[in-house]
C-alpha cells in the first residue's frame, strides 16, 4: 500500500476543491492518504472519511517536519504550490508533483487584461498532480462532510422553512468580492422565497442592517450563529443559493445546490467558479462585463481602487434574483 502526502494549507474554498482529488486517490488507489494543512482549516480534512491522518501546521514548517519524516511517505501531492510546500518537498526527498498554478497569466490578466487563462477549472489542473500515479477524475465533483453533531434544523430558525429557503452567504474575504448592502436589499426583495442570511460575527451588523432595510420577517440574519459546518448544513437543506465567490459557493456546489455566484474585482476565468461537471445547469454566474478595471486583483482589496466599484455596483438584481426564484422552484 502506498503511502501518500497531500498538502494543501488554506483556505476554505481552495481546501473544498481538493476534495475530488482526495476521493480518487483513496478509492483507485486504496492507499494511506495523510494530508498537511494549516491547524485552524484542519476539521475540514479530520471530517472527510478519505483521509486517514490530518497534520497540522501551526506556526512553522520546523515544527512538522520530524513527524513527517518518520512517516516516510512514498508520494508528495502539493495543492499548495508555494514556498512552504516546497520546503516540505525538499526536507522530506521523495518523489512528488504539483499542478500549473499559472501566476503568470493571472498576472496578464490582472494587469494587462490579456486573457491567457486556459478554459478549465482548477479542480481539473490539481488532477495533473496524480496523473503519475494513474488515477482519474471520476467526474463526481466536490464532496463536503458534515459531521452529525453539527447538524442544523431550519425550522429552528423559523418553522416556515421547511417548505422552501434560498440561502444567502453575505460575507466574503475582501471587501471587493462583496455586494453593498443596498445591493444585496434590492435583490432580496425581488426574491419569492424566504431568505437565510449566511456568514460569519463580522457580517452580523450588516446582516441586521440588511433585516432592518427589508423590515420583512421572511428574511433571517444568522451571521455569527453559525459555525461552517452548520452553515453548509443550512445550505444543504436549502432549495438555491446566492453567493459571493467565497468558501461558501464551494460549498454549495459539493451539495449539487442551485447557486447563482455573484463575481466583483475577480473573475470566474481563474477557474475558480462553482465547480458541478455533472450538473452545469445548476451553476448561474453574475458578473459586470466589459468594465476596463476587472479583474483588478486575483484575490481582493478592502476597498475599491477606482473608487466607483462598479463590479458590484453594476450588478443587475433582477437577474440575480429571478435566476434564484427559477432554480428554487425547480428544486421543490
Amino acid at each position: 500500500m502506498k503511502k501518500i502526502l497531500l498538502i494543501r494549507f488554506s483556505s476554505i474554498g481552495d481546501i473544498v476543491l481538493t476534495s475530488p482529488v482526495v476521493r480518487v486517490l483513496k478509492t483507485q488507489l486504496s492507499c494511506e492518504l495523510h494530508v498537511l494543512t494549516k491547524y485552524k482549516f484542519s476539521f475540514l480534512y479530520t471530517n472527510n472519511p478519505y483521509v486517514d491522518h490530518v497534520h497540522t501546521l501551526q506556526n512553522d514548517i520546523d515544527e512538522v517536519l520530524p513527524i513527517l519524516k518518520s512517516e516516510n511517505f512514498d508520494f508528495v501531492v502539493d495543492l499548495q504550490k508555494n514556498l512552504r510546500s516546497f520546503r516540505v518537498k525538499k526536507a522530506l526527498g521523495k518523489p512528488s508533483a504539483s499542478f500549473p498554478k499559472l501566476n503568470g497569466q493571472k498576472w496578464l490578466l490582472v494587469n494587462f487584461k490579456v486573457n491567457r487563462m486556459p478554459v478549465r477549472h482548477i479542480v481539473d489542473r490539481y488532477f495533473q498532480a496524480v496523473k503519475d500515479l494513474s488515477v482519474t477524475n471520476d467526474g463526481k465533483g466536490l464532496d463536503y462532510f458534515v459531521p452529525e453533531n453539527a447538524d442544523a434544523d431550519p425550522s429552528s430558525i423559523n418553522p416556515g422553512l421547511s417548505e422552501g429557503y434560498i440561502a444567502l452567504a453575505i460575507g466574503g474575504q475582501h471587501t471587493t468580492k462583496i455586494m453593498p448592502v443596498e445591493k444585496l436589499v434590492a435583490v432580496i426583495e425581488k426574491i419569492k422565497f424566504p431568505v437565510v442570511l449566511l456568514g460569519d460575527q463580522l457580517d452580523n451588523t450588516r446582516g441586521e442592517e440588511i433585516v432592518r432595510q427589508l423590515n420583512k420577517l421572511n428574511v433571517y440574519n444568522t451571521c455569527g450563529q453559525y459555525s461552517l459546518d452548520q452553515s453548509a448544513s443550512i445550505i444543504r437543506k436549502s432549495s438555491a443559493v446566492i453567493s459571493h465567490d467565497t468558501g461558501l459557493m464551494h460549498i454549495a456546489a459539493a451539495f449539487k445546490k442551485p447557486v447563482v455566484s455573484v463575481w466583483g474585482n475577480t473573475v470566474p476565468d481563474f477557474g475558480m467558479y462553482p465547480y458541478m461537471p455533472d450538473a452545469p445547469e445548476l451553476s448561474i454566474i453574475a458578473e459586470v462585463n466589459n468594465l476596463k478595471c476587472r479583474p483588478c486583483s486575483k484575490l481582493g482589496y478592502q476597498k475599491c481602487p477606482k473608487k466607483h466599484f462598479r463590479c458590484m455596483m453594476l450588478q443587475n438584481e433582477m437577474f440575480i434574483a429571478e435566476n434564484a426564484n427559477r432554480l428554487a422552484e425547480a428544486s421543490l
